[in-house]
């Protein structure tokens, strides 16, 4: 640009260096906030970048003057399609300017933003023909401390409009008031209010978000994943205070933004660079996505970084270093260091490979480096092939050496990755003879790989459909993704990665995540009501798969099997102990039943599906119910009595005595101890009398007449009075209640008996010598 534009190589040549460059919407007119060493005055120039003529615009002030808060381009309410320039002063005066191609730049009118006199202007921007903007009401009294008047600030609205004299500001919409100082930015859509560096901690720990079609503030703190929307229905809810009044117990516990530099990028996000100098996005809708970390450790306070997208690329300037990073994928494009510390980026218009950078020599363009196969660009999905491989051979290495893709890809060892590579560098590019131009072993494999590439390829189709379908769409689009995602990692190894993914997608898409879980089991119902599930080894494996202590719990992570109890408790509680039921007959015919290796070696599966039930909001009767059939569907010696101490506990005899019946067949040992239990509460109190009938063929063979009088005197309730024949209350134990049982036990022939019933019945004694054998 020096050989057209002698107005720059007049003015670098000067010295001059910018504070502040901007281009016009088409890219043909440079603005620069010029703060000058006297005797030269600070000023505000306009260029037209082509031209050969001087400096279309200059205006100029004398210091202590305060410099211009912005210098914004409007759309024009006269012509539609043109713009306007607006330079707001920090007292409020505005000035609108026109460029004319025959003329140059005229002055078009100068309004008064502020209607108070003593109000000053910190922060401005445009949105359309509107410009928002955070002013400063000072207090009143001249002597009051301005520590204490905290929140002195408004941020408030108005539209450049066509009146009879030519342009005028509409009416002042007052969106916020009462509230702290805000750095305004704006997006085609929405402002982001972000807090300025010497704010109040408290008031530092969230960003916020101004919907102006809907009416509506987002309150976000992205590093705390807090979000929280709020629609404003009358002028009184625009007070700052009233605004937080919900989520002041929450934002108190946060800890303060970590904001270096932000600016607006063209996706309609705010993009935020941290003191540690990782670079993010927060969405409109409140969301953060991190990008890139920058190389050189934290960022000293003051220094300088310039952000600006091009397209879907993310420039980058820190230390005269330039950063290309692709916003998409966090991948780093490009990377160069500049022969200057201090350049600006301007509009490139029509140059989608390409940037420009003003400096103290002039202006320059960067193009992006090609790949060395210019043809076409590696896909993102070879690269992550060699990524995934770095991870997997990581892994399983007993070198101390970190593995690198560069390594992966030139070193040779490793043909895995090479070849997978190879293949789809072929098949995602050449949809009709995939193919062609392959080894035949790497032809042979993709035969063998076409189903799941062309599954892969559905999958990032469906991703594509569900980022760009309106709104009413998104959930049916969802419902199909979620389950081929959960398919997809069922499949694979469920490390700790995975697992963090399966934990994001059954919060994000409850019900989605339960219909794809349901599907993955086929999980149904036979013609007799029982729930049976026809899922491969694997799939259960990946099911009872637990983690390691230190791999759960960390931004309360759970393990898969605890996921899908929740959503059996959500959706299909009467399910969960049949599907206990369904898992324990599994790991009994997997792994044997000391084995520590199996899920049953740790915790058993009831217990963890307990732990689910626990970790619910509210508690019911219908969870104690719940509870009852989690420990009698696991039939566990420990658990089965817990479960009868349980109704003994809510008092329901009839169930206690059918558990009884049903549970004593499973072993001795379990028989006497239940049979021990019942016992017990037969002596305290008459509530079992009626069923004495379906108690006493309980009686375990080997308990006599000693050992139950024994228990009974027991656990006999302990009176306060003196003990008499017949007690008026009727609830004492008699003999005639026992009777039946004693009865039972004398009669029955001894286990002894039985040992030598052999033996005493024989005709012959001794017995026949049994034959020899040679």
């Amino acid at each position: 640009d020096f050989s057209r534009g002698p107005w720059l190589r007049e003015l670098l040549c000067r010295g001059e260096e910018p504070s502040h460059v901007q281009s016009s919407p088409d890219g043909q007119h440079l603005l620069m906030l010029q703060k000058s060493r006297p005797p030269t005055l600070p000023r505000v120039v306009a260029f037209q970048r082509h031209s050969i003529a001087g400096a279309d615009l200059e205006r100029s002030w004398q210091p202590p003057q305060p410099a211009p808060v912005g210098l914004l381009f409007l759309q024009s309410p006269v012509v539609p399609g043109s713009w306007v320039l607006a330079v707001v002063w920090e007292h409020g005066r505005t000035e609108v300017w026109h460029f004319v191609v025959a003329v140059g730049w005229q002055l078009l009118q100068t309004l008064e933003l502020c209607q108070g006199a003593r109000a000053r202007v910190v922060s401005v921007c445009s949105q359309g023909a509107s410009l928002v903007w955070c002013e400063e009401r000072p207090p009143l009294g001249a002597h009051l401390d301005m520590s204490k008047c905290a929140f002195r600030f408004c941020v408030c609205a108005r539209a450049l409009e066509v009146g009879e004299q030519g342009m005028r500001l509409g009416t002042v919409r007052m969106v916020l008031h009462n509230s702290p100082e805000y750095q305004v930015l704006a997006s085609p859509q929405h402002v982001f209010l972000v807090p300025a560096a010497a704010g109040f901690a408290t008031t530092s720990k969230f960003l916020l978000i101004w919907h102006p079609e809907k009416a509506e503030f987002t309150i976000t703190a992205p590093s705390a994943g807090f979000i929280h929307s709020k629609v404003l229905r009358s002028s009184g809810e625009s007070d700052f205070r009233k605004l937080l009044l919900g989520s002041v117990g929450l934002l108190s516990g946060f800890a303060p933004l970590d904001i270096h530099t932000c600016t607006m990028s063209n996706s309609r996000g705010l993009l935020l660079v941290s003191t540690k100098g990782s670079v993010s996005i927060v969405e409109p809708d409140g969301t953060q996505r991190h990008i890139f970390d920058l190389e050189g450790g934290p960022l000293a306070q003051g220094s300088p970084i310039q952000l600006k997208t091009f397209g879907s690329i993310l420039a980058c300037v820190l230390a005269g270093v330039l950063y290309l990073v692709d916003q998409n994928s966090g991948r780093l494009v490009e990377k160069e260091v500049l022969s200057m510390k201090e350049v600006h980026f301007l509009e490139s218009q029509g140059e989608e490979d390409s940037i420009q950078l003003l400096s103290q020599t002039g202006i320059y363009s960067f193009s992006f480096s090609k790949p060395e196969d210019s043809s076409r660009p590696e896909p993102c999905m070879v690269e992550m092939v060699f990524e995934e491989a770095c991870r997997y051979y990581q892994r399983r290495s007993l070198s101390s050496s970190k593995l690198t893709v560069e390594k992966l890809k030139k070193g040779g060892t490793f043909q895995a990755p090479v070849v997978l590579a190879a293949i789809l560098q072929h098949s995602l590019h050449q949809k009709q003879k995939p193919a062609e131009g392959l080894q035949d072993t790497y032809s042979k494999l993709l035969s063998v790989m076409s189903l799941e590439l062309q599954s892969y390829m559905s999958l990032e189709l469906l991703k594509t459909c569900v980022v760009c379908a309106p709104e009413s769409e998104v959930e049916s689009y969802c419902k199909e993704l979620v389950e081929q995602e959960v398919s997809r990692i069922l499949q694979s190894d469920m490390d700790k990665d995975n697992l963090a993914y399966l934990n994001s997608v059954f919060a994000s898409f409850p019900k989605a995540a339960w219909k794809a879980t349901r599907s993955c089991l086929q999980l149904q119902q036979n013609g007799d009501g029982l729930l049976v599930a026809r899922a491969t080894p694997e799939v259960w494996k990946k099911v009872l798969c637990q983690p390691q202590l230190e791999e759960v719990g960390q931004n309360g992570m759970v393990p898969l099997f605890e996921l899908i109890c929740a959503s059996f408790l959500r959706f299909k509680p009467k399910w969960l102990p049949s599907f206990v039921e369904l898992t324990q007959q599994y790991v009994s015919n997997s792994w044997s039943y000391s084995s520590k290796e199996g899920p049953e070696g740790r915790v058993p599966l009831y217990k963890r599906a307990l732990g689910v039930l626990a970790r619910k909001n509210k508690h019911g009767e219908a969870d104690d119910e719940m509870e009852l059939e989690l420990l009698l569907c696991s039939k566990r010696p420990k658990a089965v009595l817990q479960a009868l101490h349980l109704l003994i506990c809510l008092k329901q005899w009839q169930r206690v005595v059918e558990v009884a019946e049903k549970f004593s067949k499973l072993s001795p040992l379990l028989n006497k101890e239940i049979f021990t239990t019942l016992l017990a509460e037969f002596a305290q109190h008459r509530e079992l009398d009626p069923y004495l009938d379906r108690l006493w063929p309980l009686c375990p063979a080997e308990l006599t007449a000693s050992d139950i009088l024994t228990v009974v005197l027991q656990h006999l309730p302990h009176s306060q009075e003196d003990p008499v024949p017949f007690s008026s209350e009727g609830n004492q134990l008699t003999v005639g209640l026992l009777k039946p049982l004693l009865q039972r036990v004398v009669q029955r022939p001894s286990v002894q008996d039985e040992m030598y019933s052999d033996a005493l019945q024989s005709t012959t004694f001794p017995p026949p010598t049994p034959p020899r054998e040679h």
